[in-house]
């Protein structure tokens, strides 16, 4: 690989395939700086718009150029359809293109709505952690029988909390 300076990035580049090797802080510097996406949108495409969201045939998992050991392959931010190859100590593998379809992703909001998305999902899992709490004090209120042992009172407000959380 070649080293290659997109903007101000320092990259790595494959002559062969075109592909870009980016370091995990020279990511974080180009989803954060306005200035180097821009840089990245204004290197030349090779790709075919008809290509640009096709998916791969055929899998496969590509070796860290830093520490040789197989990389993960992740769909970018879970809801981008780019998948990237990522070695988590050493940076991440861009297919030809894969780059710039990020940050044109991340410049048309993907990246926030992605978070948006990853927080209803926490508060949903909290509400069910909390149903699932209120339902093992039920169960442990009762016994662990489901007779009429509970007073009326503990009964209602039982059920209150329940049908409060279900319906948050």
């Amino acid at each position: 690989m070649k080293a290659v300076v997109v903007g101000t990035t320092d990259l790595r580049e494959c002559p062969n395939c075109e592909g870009l090797w980016a370091d995990a802080a020279s990511l974080e510097q180009i989803w954060a700086d306005r200035e180097k996406q821009a840089a990245i949108l204004g290197m030349p495409s090779m790709i075919k718009p008809a290509e640009a969201g096709a998916i791969e045939e055929k899998v496969r998992y590509l070796p860290c150029p830093e520490c040789r050991k197989l990389m993960n392959r992740i769909n970018f931010a879970r809801i981008s359809n780019v998948v990237v190859d990522v070695c988590k100590g050493h940076g991440t593998w861009f297919d030809r293109d894969e780059l710039r379809r990020i940050v044109e992703f991340i410049r048309g909001g993907g990246l926030d709505s992605a978070r948006a998305g990853e927080l209803d999902e926490l508060e949903e899992r909290r509400r069910q952690l909390h149903a699932a709490e209120l339902g093992q004090a039920w169960d442990t209120r009762l016994g662990g029988e489901r007779t009429s042992h509970l007073d009326r009172d503990s009964a209602f407000s039982i059920a209150a909390s329940l049908l409060r959380t279900i319906l948050k």
